[in-house]
This record gives structure tokens, sequence and C-alpha cells, in this order.
């Protein structure tokens, strides 16, 4: 059984509903009435303005053509950013790998990606260092407590410098730093971290709390494979 063709009453005044299912249903009712196009006044989306038929199809699909054109820009826009952060890990990553100083080497990592990325502060502290490297500015015994904050990390974390007592490894105990992000440096999936990496910014927006963390995460991770060399042969068996 087919289903009943629209219709409209002449006997009265057709409702709007009962217009657009006649349309729908006559999709070449233009075309037999190709002047009412131009006849039909219909208002304009910004100004108003009575105008016809087909200009108003001629704004709206401006309207569309300008909001996919935006959607491209942006797409774009984010391909170029995507690409500038892989050339500068891409950097960073080759720096670390012909750094050959074991000694220097969480400094120069420190260093490096305050450069490369123009991140205002970096600090990096590790408190499971082999015993040669025990008297290293980088290397320092830490609390109980400020252990266990940092273990528990299994992730950075991002937000205001008062959400972690890592900043006061930043230069002046962090006093310009309005936003940190705090990176736990682990030797592969251990429980147990064996030093941080922390990240500090004037700009409140620049580690947000809000922010994503998959590019710090990235970071996190080169850092501790970088760094797993230096760590206490014994301190990482017992972690893995």
């Amino acid at each position: 059984m087919s289903q009943k063709e629209p219709t409209i009453d002449l006997g009265s005044t057709p409702t709007a509903k009962q217009v657009a299912e006649y349309l729908k249903a006559h999709p070449d009712f233009f075309d037999k009435s190709p002047g009412l196009l131009s006849e039909i006044n219909v208002p304009h989306p910004q100004s108003g303005q009575a105008i016809s038929l087909v200009e108003r199809q001629a704004s709206v699909l401006r309207e569309r053509i300008k909001s996919m054109e935006l959607k491209l820009a942006e797409l774009l826009r984010n391909g170029q950013e995507n690409d500038a952060i892989s050339a500068s890990i891409q950097h960073w990553v080759r720096g670390l790998f012909l750094h050959t100083d074991q000694k220097s080497l969480p400094i120069f990592l420190a260093d490096s990606l305050a450069k490369i990325f123009s991140v205002p502060m970096v600090a990096i502290s590790v408190w499971c260092a082999k015993d040669s490297y025990r008297n290293e500015a980088w290397s320092g015994s830490a609390t109980a407590d400020y252990v266990e904050q940092i273990d528990g990390l299994r992730l950075p974390v991002c937000g205001a410098a008062n959400i972690s007592s890592a900043v006061r490894l930043l230069a002046e105990s962090g006093r310009d730093a309005q936003s940190i992000a705090v990176l736990p440096l682990r030797v592969g999936a251990a429980p147990d971290a064996f030093g941080v990496l922390v990240l500090g910014s004037s700009d409140a927006r620049r580690f947000a709390p809000d922010l994503g963390v998959a590019f710090l995460e990235r970071i996190c991770e080169i850092a501790s494979a970088a760094l797993s060399p230096i760590v206490q042969p014994s301190d990482r068996a017992a972690h893995e």
C-alpha cells in the first residue's frame, strides 16, 4: 500500500507543515513555476530586509562555505602545529642520543627542553642516582612525603604553582611561576618514581589544569628512558 501523497486543501489556509510536506513531495514544483523563485521574498538573515528566495539561498550557501573555510583553516593550523611539535621532539631526542656524558645528561635534558620548546622554567631532580652521581647538582635526597607525592602521579599534572611542592625546584623556588607541570620520572612501568621534571611559566594558561597532557606524557616517557641509565641498578631492579 503506497503512502498517501500530501495535498493542500484549497478551501482553507494551509499550514506551514502542509506546505513543507507538499514541496518535499513535489521537488519539480519550482521547475514548473520558475517565476515564483524571484517573486517570493523572505527576510535577510542579518538585515531583516526582504530578499528573493534565490538570494536567501545564495546567502545560506555563502555562510556554509565560510564556515567550511574556517574549519579547513583550523585543521590546517592544527596540522602545522602538530608538525612543528613532532619536529621539535625529533630535535630534542636526537640531542639526547648524541649527548654521551651521563653526568651532565639531566642538566642537558632540562636545558635543551627549555630551549627547544620555549619553556621559561625547567628543573629536574633525581633521588635514585648511582653512587658516582650523588654529588651532582641534579642529584639529591628527598623526604618520604615528597617521594610519595611524586610516586602517586601516574601521569603528568598541570595547574597553579601551589599544586605541588616540586615547584621549589624551579629558580628562586618558582616565585614567578603562575602555572607548572609536574612530570614523574620512572623506569618503564615501575610503581615508584626515581625523579621529577618540573616545567613552569609566568603565564597562568601555559600549564592550566584543563589542558590535555598527551604531549607531556611523551616528554615524560622520553626523559625517563633517557635518564634510566643513571638510576641506581639496585633501585631499578627492585622497581621492575
